[in-house]
């Protein structure tokens, strides 16, 4: 099977809101120009053979303006109707402007926003403001048929509340998806706002169970993707899978990158669109050769765990990063990691082979009924999606 090829463009690293959390919230940075995305659309019509999807990210992506989405959107989508692109974005949606939405909705753009529960919370973490301006944006966005998913960022201090958040987003009718904060690496106090890996564990276990009690009034988006890599055995998101070649991101100068998290920091440029680089030029870049050394390290230290196949050490960028581009560990949120792949599969193992509380029936049989829901209730409920 192959893996899906996704782009991501920056058009700018800055952006207007001021998360205490983020690594990059400077409005002044540099934009991309339109000239750039045609080089974007040049160079990938000889590097990829295959379906693409490209995704609008940042910094704030609007930042950009509407005349840049405007004449970015054809540009892509004529020169590259061979690769039948998709396209995504993500956004804090406080630029958001009907003129723009519009735009969007003639190619079906879905956006990933951000919103960290209720107000209070969220603004205490993210700045007084935030939320009124992203709910602003997302009635616009809302008003002119686009899909808006949120990414809900748990912290150190917000994970203590977390029954509030999850009821934020229940009675919102909000799908969850959450991400840890990490260690911020422009910081004086790295690990002020960063949820420990012990607690982010716990917090997905409590996430699973929250879940389960609550199906088919909410989707929690994190523990369907563990589930199912868990089930068929194979990472499905860019956090458990070998992203090195099947994901790439281009800043705004044209320069390529592993992942946008990379974007800005040099010594991870592996190319430039303007040169057209191909992919055993990008393979000859110390980034590219660095990133499969960390492919590598996972399969010599990772071999004897039972979650390998489908977590592959977790996201690099976690683990490179923070040592300064040296291999060190594997990401440090393996703990959380472990903790939910193990709740997972005991309860999936108990479920399948546990038979002793089942009504009748065994697995893959209609008429299997427990008396609560479990991993496999979840699994038929995405299956039916």
């Amino acid at each position: 099977m192959k893996s899906p090829f996704h782009i991501m463009i920056i058009p700018t690293l800055g952006c207007p809101s001021k998360c205490h959390y983020c690594w990059s919230s400077d409005e002044g940075s540099p934009k991309m120009s339109i000239e750039t995305v045609r080089e974007i659309a040049e160079w990938l019509k000889d590097y990829q053979s295959d379906q693409v999807t490209i995704t609008f990210h940042g910094g704030e992506p609007l930042l950009a303006g509407a005349d840049f989405y405007r004449q970015a959107l054809p540009i892509l989508s004529e020169s590259l109707h061979h690769l039948s692109p998709t396209f995504a974005l993500q956004s804090n949606l406080w630029r958001l402007t009907p003129e723009m939405a519009q735009i969007f909705a003639e190619y079906h753009i879905p956006i990933g926003s951000s919103i960290d529960g209720p107000e209070e919370i969220n603004d205490l973490q993210r700045g007084k403001g935030y939320f009124e301006k992203t709910m602003r944006g997302y009635e616009i966005a809302k008003a002119n048929g686009l899909e808006v998913r949120f990414i809900c960022t748990f912290t150190c201090r917000s994970v203590e509340r977390k029954e509030e958040i999850f009821n934020f987003f229940l009675q919102s009718g909000f799908p969850l998806k959450l991400h840890p904060a990490l260690p911020s690496l422009r910081s004086n106090d790295p690990k002020e706002w960063a949820l420990e890996p012990e607690a982010y564990g716990e917090l997905l276990v409590y996430l699973l169970d929250k879940y389960l009690e609550n199906l088919g009034r909410i989707e929690v988006m994190n523990i369907n993707d563990l589930c199912r890599c868990i089930f068929i055995r194979r990472g499905t998101v860019c956090t458990f899978v070998d992203c090195m070649g099947t994901t790439l991101a281009v800043g705004p100068d044209g320069s390529i990158y592993p992942c946008y998290r990379f974007v800005g920091m040099p010594e991870y440029v592996m190319g430039n669109v303007y040169d057209r680089p191909t992919r055993d030029d990008l393979a000859r870049s110390d980034a590219w050769k660095l990133m499969h050394a960390f492919k590598e390290y996972v399969d010599r230290e990772c071999g004897e765990c039972p979650h390998i196949r489908y977590c592959r050490g977790g996201c690099p960028y976690n683990a490179i990063a923070p040592t300064n581009g040296e291999i060190r560990g594997v990401d440090p949120h393996c703990i959380a990691y472990k903790r939910i792949f193990d709740e997972i599969t005991d309860r999936l193992n108990n479920e399948m082979f546990g038979a002793a509380d089942m009504e009748m029936g065994g697995f893959g049989s209609p008429f299997g009924r427990r008396a609560k829901p479990g991993i496999m209730s979840i699994l038929q409920t995405m299956a039916t999606k």
